[in-house]
């Protein structure tokens, strides 16, 4: 088993859902009320000393109870080794604790996951759109949102194309 995963679930037993290691790769599923707990433990403890969060990211699964997963990629500078920290939110309670607590950087990572899929992160200390404007109506992400968006793109002046080539 992966180092740190035994310890892990010793430590958390009502925290954790599941682990799961594939190719060298440790992946703890973890409660979404719990995160910021976790989080903090991993960072602190010096068994652990992941030190480092190098992605926070977020999948959809449009037909699962908790459609929204939130996944946290964590590092140890000192101990060089990962673990890929996952908690799930529902559509219906589409939030989940910040980061923004344990780690810093988390801050543009969490607004991008909020401006592009939705997920609302409490605490955060400047909750809001990153990369679109902030009339965009939607989250462009989930997987229900229309490929060819909401109507908006026919409403750009084209330029006239012409016959032959550009000189």
């Amino acid at each position: 088993m992966h180092p740190p995963a035994q310890s892990f679930r010793e430590r958390f037993p009502d925290a954790v859902i599941g682990v799961k290691e594939a190719f060298g790769e440790l992946t703890v599923s973890v409660r979404n009320d719990r995160i910021v707990e976790v989080c903090r433990a991993l960072r602190d403890d010096p068994e652990w000393s992941f030190d480092f969060l190098s992605d926070v990211s977020s999948v959809d699964h449009p037909d699962a109870e908790e459609r929204f997963e939130v996944n946290y990629h964590l590092y140890s500078i000192d101990k060089h080794h990962r673990v890929r920290l996952k908690a799930r939110v529902s559509e219906e309670d589409c939030r989940i604790a910040s980061v923004t607590s344990v780690w810093a950087g988390a801050n543009f990572m969490e607004r991008e996951v909020y401006d592009l899929m939705g997920i609302e992160f409490v605490n955060h200390p400047d909750l809001r759109r990153i990369l679109l404007t902030d009339d965009f109506d939607g989250f462009p992400l989930r997987k229900d949102y229309p490929t060819e968006g909401r109507g908006w793109r026919s409403t750009f002046e084209f330029l006239p194309t012409t016959e032959g080539p550009v000189s």
